[in-house]
C-alpha cells in the first residue's frame, strides 16, 4: 500500500490529493448518516454523497495510476484539472442538496434544482468527452515497458467507461433511473438498485468499472492481447445485457421484502 500511495503522489499530485479529499468526504458523510435523520426518496440524505465521494476517490486514483504511463504532456495536465474541477463541482452540488434535504439529480421541483442538475450534466459530459480524448491518446501512445495485454486493457477499459458514462444521458432524458415505475421504493442493500423495476444505474455502474476490472484482470491474470479483447467483449456484453434488462423494466434481482432497502434518488 505504501508503494501504491507513494507512486500515486509522484505520478499526478493533484489527483492524488483530490482522492484523499474524496475519502475524507466519504468519512464525513458516513458520520452524518448516523447523526442526521433527514431522508430523500426514503433513504438517509447522506447516503448518496457517501457513495459518490467513495466512487470518485477510486476513479481519480485509477486515473492517477494510468496517466503516469503517458508522461508529462499538456493534454494530461488539462485533463487532470478538468477532472478535479468537474467532480469537485458535482460533489459540492450533491452534498449541498443533501444538506437541504433535496434530490441533486433529476430534481424538477424548482428552477434552482433544474439549473443545478443541468450544470452538473454539463460538467460531467465535458469530463467524459475529455476522458474519450485521453483514451484516444492512449490508443496512439506506444506505452513502452507495459505488457501489451495490460496496455490494451487500459484502452478498452477507458472506452467502455466513456460509453457507459454517456449512458447516464438516458437517465437524464427520462428524468430518472427506474424503468417501469417511479424512482424510490425497495432496492438491494448498500447498492440500492431497484428490486421491483428496471434500474438503469446497474449498467452505468458495471460498464464504468471496466476502467478497473479489465486492467486488473490483464495484469494479474497474465492475459494475452487476444484474450484481453475477448474478455472485454464479454464484459461489454454483460453491461449491455443488464441495460436491456433494465429497459424491459426488469430488476437485476428480485428480493424478498425483508431483504429490501429503499432506493436512493
Amino acid at each position: 500500500m505504501d508503494y501504491f500511495l507513494s507512486t500515486l503522489a509522484l505520478r499526478n499530485a493533484p489527483l492524488y490529493y483530490f482522492g484523499w479529499v474524496c475519502l475524507a468526504g466519504a468519512l464525513v458523510c458516513a458520520g452524518l448518516t448516523q447523526l442526521i435523520r433527514t431522508q430523500v426518496m426514503g433513504v438517509n440524505a447522506w447516503v448518496k454523497p457517501l457513495k459518490f465521494f467513495s466512487s470518485i476517490s477510486l476513479f481519480v486514483w485509477t486515473l492517477d495510476w494510468y496517466l503516469g504511463y503517458l508522461g508529462p504532456r499538456p493534454a494530461v495536465t488539462i485533463y487532470t484539472w478538468v477532472v478535479v474541477g468537474a467532480l469537485s463541482f458535482e460533489l459540492l452540488c450533491i452534498a449541498g442538496q443533501a444538506a437541504r434535504g433535496q434530490r441533486s439529480h433529476f430534481n424538477t421541483s424548482s428552477p434552482f434544482g433544474i439549473a443545478l442538475a443541468v450544470a452538473m450534466g454539463v460538467a460531467i459530459v465535458t469530463m467524459t468527452l475529455w476522458t474519450a480524448y485521453i483514451g484516444l491518446v492512449f490508443s496512439q501512445a506506444p506505452l513502452p515497458g507495459l505488457p501489451p495485454a495490460y496496455a490494451w486493457a487500459i484502452r478498452l477499459g477507458i472506452g467502455l467507461f466513456v460509453i457507459f458514462a454517456l449512458q447516464g444521458g438516458l437517465m437524464v432524458s427520462r428524468g430518472g433511473h427506474t424503468m417501469g415505475g417511479p424512482d424510490g421504493g425497495p432496492g438491494l442493500p448498500t447498492l440500492g438498485w431497484s428490486t421491483r423495476h428496471g434500474d438503469l444505474r446497474v449498467a452505468h455502474f458495471v460498464g464504468m468499472h471496466a476502467l478497473q476490472v479489465l486492467p486488473l484482470l490483464a495484469w494479474y491474470g497474465g492475459l494475452s492481447v487476444s484474450s484481453t479483447g475477448a474478455i472485454a467483449l464479454l464484459y461489454a456484453g454483460l453491461a449491455g445485457a443488464v441495460l436491456v434488462l433494465a429497459l424491459q423494466g426488469q430488476p437485476l434481482r428480485r428480493r424478498a421484502p425483508a431483504a429490501e432497502t429503499p432506493v436512493a434518488g
